[in-house]
């Protein structure tokens, strides 16, 4: 019996996950070290992710996807981390282009881009600028109307799959006098004229992954526009709400990679005559890791569960994101203090581990904003409170 709390899964999830398993294994996991060593983006995995179903494991089966509900997706996504934080990475940017095509998009437009993402033709999420990340409202990039269309100009920073996607949803504003209620949301294809990508970033970790800027002066048609012009900020929240889970599962995924290091690792090393792990100091602080992995599991799988009920995630998702992310961070921290010396240098899954994750308390809202939307919503409430009490 594991220590760690086990999900309780249908047969559909548990074939996912068997699947990711065994594709971890034989593919992505060898290949962790090599791809965080070149920083290269991994093509042949791309192939396995579309053969085997993976790319479009949430699209639905309409749109040429597997239909997957969140709950069986976040599977897949957390045991891929396991094995390779970047695979992971780049399952979960693919949900982020997605999601805006498929809660806000035309049929004509999920048709199109929806079936050719499942084909493994992705689709890149562009909102955040060189400037503005977490303040989504004080985007610069514009879009004016010209003849039937619209022309787009800014620039776009830290795109997820940014350049190894051919289509891009852009936020701009169309009423930049609206602020955050003039932010509309365009699909672009990056071979049209006037669209630049002319940087990769040089990150820490999930070096596997490509993240790039976007440059546009560009012309789209009407029919670009995903959703209602004007609601594309809304549009923008909505994705990050999943995104939100599926960044938790990429977190525990992580959080287990780096606690299976830490533990075998203690039970393994011999100091003063007897295993590590035998010592307080160690036993006691991966008791605590076992146990705050379990909780961070629970509120990711409540969190997938309550989505695929048609349930309110706001809230649950930034807890999932939050506690799931900050565990991750002390399970890798453990992992590498255990290794030692060892978990310092490379080549050693817990020095890549240790890299690897701080990304994940930063994209997809820092633990800051998670704080911020959850100190939000217990105002509301304890007003609500304060209120009825007064009525």
């Amino acid at each position: 019996m594991s220590v760690i709390w086990q999900p309780h899964l249908d047969d559909q999830a548990k074939s996912w996950r068997d699947k990711a398993a065994r594709l971890t294994e034989e593919k992505f996991s060898p290949l962790a070290e090599e791809l965080d060593r070149e920083q290269r983006y991994p093509w042949e995995s791309i192939a396995v992710l579309v053969e085997e179903g993976l790319a479009g494991v949430f699209i639905p089966s309409e749109y040429g996807g597997r239909g997957a509900p969140l709950t069986a997706t976040v599977a897949a996504v957390e045991t891929v981390a396991t094995g390779c934080a970047s695979t992971a990475a780049i399952l979960c940017a693919c949900q982020l282009g997605a999601f805006p095509v498929l809660l806000g998009g035309s049929e004509e437009q999920k048709q199109k881009y929806l079936g050719e993402m499942a084909r493994g033709t992705a689709t890149s999420f562009a909102l955040s600028e060189r400037s503005t990340g977490s303040d989504a409202a004080a985007i610069t990039a514009t879009a004016e109307r010209e003849g039937d269309g619209w022309r787009i100009r800014g620039e776009k920073y830290w795109i997820g799959n940014g350049g190894a996607s051919r289509y891009y949803v852009v936020f701009a504003k169309t009423d930049p006098a609206s602020g955050g209620r003039g932010v509309s949301a365009f699909m672009v294809d990056k071979e049209q004229d006037g669209v630049l990508i002319d940087e990769l970033n040089d990150k820490m970790g999930i070096r596997g992954t490509q993240t790039s800027n976007l440059k546009l002066d560009t012309y789209v048609p009407a029919s670009a526009m995903v959703g209602e012009e004007g609601r594309a900020l809304r549009l923008a929240l909505k994705t990050l709400n999943v995104g939100r889970i599926m960044v938790s599962a990429q977190s525990l995924g992580l959080a287990l990679a780096a606690y299976r290091e830490a533990s075998r690792r203690a039970a393994d090393r011999v100091a003063f005559g007897r295993p590590i792990i035998d010592n307080q100091g160690i036993g006691f602080r991966l008791a605590d890791l076992a146990t705050e992995i379990s909780a961070a599991r629970m509120l990711l799988y409540e969190a997938a569960r309550a989505y695929d009920a048609g349930e309110d995630v706001a809230n649950l998702g930034a807890m999932a994101k939050l506690y799931t992310s900050e565990v991750s961070h002390r399970a890798a921290d453990a992992a590498v203090q255990i290794w030692g010396g060892f978990g310092y240098c490379k080549p050693n899954i817990a020095e890549r581990l240790y890299r690897d994750q701080r990304i994940l308390e930063i994209y997809e809202g820092t633990s800051e904003i998670q704080r911020l939307v959850l100190a939000r919503a217990v105002r509301k409430e304890a007003e609500e409170a304060l209120h009825g009490v007064a009525a």
